[in-house]
């Protein structure tokens, strides 16, 4: 009987050896699976700032720049811009402005994207603080955001001494031939000068490219006009590297009024 009792507890004891095992095995295979780290967002950018504020503004009826470095080892999946108001007053003929887009665009689905969007700002929409967040979504599920907060304002007061219309800019050009841009400039006080700079997003230079950053100073045909239209061919050089660009137009006024707005560029290669 006592060696009856003898083996049991033998082979009990096996048994439990046996899963202790497996599980510890387990355990270290665990263990040795990597975690990669929540994504990161740095230099978050929106708006810009104003004599008006000490913080970061953007003006209804206008767009509202917004740009972000991630670093995203897991590969970004998405990334979610969101701006709602603090509760803000409306008046009659506005609206409430609840703003939110995810973007899951194949240039941003990758570890280390530069998030570049232009809002829409509506026209209509209550003035005040609003609350803006950036929200990064990573492959494994691991999300990160930056948050802050926007004074959206009236039009600046330049915006009252000129304006700009029937905008007509090319959004892809190939490289080696010429960029057309077009537009109507209504200046009370008469145009001191246009400037148009046009500068790539942390493009990758191949061989035989070379970086192309373009600015220039129109007067010529503009100074001291109250109304005329802007028309240039700007040539894109052949060695330019392929993407997305961001070109800005400054008009300015003879009193130092100044209007900027700005447009995205799509440089191609030659089919």
């Amino acid at each position: 009987m006592k060696n009856k009792q003898l083996l049991l507890r033998a082979r009990l004891f096996l048994v439990a050896l046996v899963c202790f095992s497996t599980f510890m095995a387990c355990s270290d295979d665990d263990d040795d699976t990597p975690s990669l780290p929540a994504p990161t967002i740095t230099d978050f950018e929106y708006g810009k700032g104003s004599s008006h504020s000490t913080g970061q503004v953007g003006y209804k009826g206008s767009n509202l720049h917004t740009e972000a470095k991630i670093v995203a080892e897991a590969s970004v999946k998405s990334i979610t811009l969101t701006i709602h108001g603090h509760d803000l007053k409306i008046a009659d003929g506005e609206v409430e402005w609840d703003f939110e887009k995810v973007f899951t665009d194949e240039k941003y689905l990758v570890k280390n994207p530069t998030f570049h969007e232009h809002i829409a700002i509506p026209a209509n929409i209550p003035s005040g603080e609003y609350h803006i967040t950036l929200l990064v979504t990573d492959q494994a599920g691991k999300t990160t955001e930056s948050e802050g907060h926007l004074e959206i304002m009236e039009g600046e007061t330049d915006t009252e001494e000129i304006s700009y219309s029937d905008i007509s800019i090319d959004e892809t050009v190939v490289r080696g031939k010429d960029l057309h841009t077009e537009f109507f400039i209504d200046a009370h006080h008469g145009i001191h000068h246009i400037i148009v700079n046009i500068h790539g997003h942390d493009l990758t230079v191949g061989e035989g490219e070379e970086e192309w950053h373009f600015e220039q100073e129109f007067e010529e045909g503009y100074h001291g006009e109250t109304e005329v239209e802007f028309h240039e061919h700007i040539d894109v050089p052949a060695t330019a590297p392929v993407g997305e660009y961001h070109a800005t137009f400054i008009i300015e006024d003879e009193e130092g009024h100044k209007l900027e707005f700005e447009s995205h560029i799509e440089v191609a290669a030659a089919s």
